[in-house]
């Protein structure tokens, strides 16, 4: 059976708005070529960038058109980020060409084709569009089970098993380990796998490890000055909206208990210049740490930090409250009596 097939075939797109097109992986070397064509738009710009290593890329979009080439040495799976900060995902694979045509009045219809992990993926969104969140989540999980080896596989865990609002973090782990005895020298693969066994380990302790770092300002910062009544350490990335959109709903919690929330946030990017830009737009001025290795940082491992968003949270003395906590039960701690 060809992967175009094991789910229905057509084509859709999961997010809702200002979407566009892509995908397609290149003619010379290992160059993916990204070629769109979206009716009702002239002119605008989107984000590309990569789970694995925080990084992005800008795509311009002039008279409804972009062509974007990419170097691809193996088959991954990139995001695209629109101005709504909705995310399509695409799949670039050395040697093939992929074409995305659609209407920003009608995105659902959006038609990628050109590969079959393309195809594979459009039709897996567009099947989840008729089911309830728990059916999609099986349906998720289903497909890793069947097909640990794919290159969708990293993507359905991290989309509804990771970064979900309904994290499974044991179940990832799971999962996770079974992708990786089926391709056992997948080096991101590995990385993940400890990334969440030691998110496993370090989830069993109840007091917050030492740490020492320094801000992008360049001033230290430790764990003991984490010590009003809530403390949160949150991580997030330039290139992830929705640990944007936390850090900014932490700023108005601080503001409306400024006696009882002290808030740390780690960045990660490859530059901390790339943050500098989003702190100022979003009025936040606590202390912010960005070492450049992203998900090789020292302090993650300390943490037991694993994912973008995440979040630590504790009180005045060091008692870890929650891990990966929603925004709404940190609210809900920080405003209890």
């Amino acid at each position: 059976m060809k992967r175009a097939h094991i789910f229905r075939s057509s084509v859709t797109i999961l997010y809702p708005l200002f979407l566009l097109f892509l995908t397609a992986c290149g003619e010379r070397g290992g160059d993916c070529l990204v070629e769109g064509k979206f009716k009702n738009i002239n002119q605008g710009e989107f984000y590309i960038y990569s789970f694995e290593t925080g990084q992005k890329d800008t795509i311009a979009v002039r008279e409804g058109k972009f062509i974007y080439r990419t170097p691809a040495n193996d088959t991954t799976v990139l995001l695209l980020l629109f101005p709504n900060f909705s995310e399509l995902p695409i799949v670039t694979e050395p040697g093939g060409k992929v074409k995305i045509e659609g209407d920003v009045s009608h995105l659902k219809e959006t038609e990628v084709t050109g590969t079959d992990y393309n195809e594979e993926m459009t039709a897996f969104r567009l099947q989840s569009n008729e089911m309830m969140p728990p059916e999609v989540k099986k349906m998720a999980k289903d497909y890793i089970m069947e097909h640990p080896k794919s290159a969708l596989a990293p993507y359905l865990l991290r989309r509804y098993f990771i970064l979900a609002v309904d994290a499974d973090l044991n179940e990832a782990f799971e999962l996770c380990g079974l992708m990786m005895k089926a391709k056992p020298n997948d080096v991101p693969m590995i990385q993940l796998y400890n990334r969440l066994k030691n998110v496993a380990k370090i989830g069993d302790n109840k007091k917050l490890p030492h740490f020492e770092a320094v801000d992008t300002k360049g001033k230290k910062v430790t764990d003991s000055l984490l010590n009003a009544k809530y403390n949160v350490i949150t991580v997030w990335g330039s290139w992830n909206s929705d640990s944007q959109t936390i850090m900014r709903r932490l700023r108005t919690l601080q503001k409306d208990h400024p006696q009882d929330l002290k808030i740390i946030s780690i960045a990660l990017d490859t530059d901390s210049c790339e943050g500098k830009r989003i702190l100022k737009r979003d009025s936040i001025e606590w202390q912010n740490i960005c070492d450049g290795k992203l998900w090789d940082s020292p302090l993650l491992g300390t943490l037991g930090l694993a994912f973008v968003p995440d979040n630590i949270v504790t009180d005045a003395k060091g008692n870890i409250k929650g891990r990966s906590m929603k925004f709404e039960d940190i609210k809900k701690i920080v405003e209890t009596p």
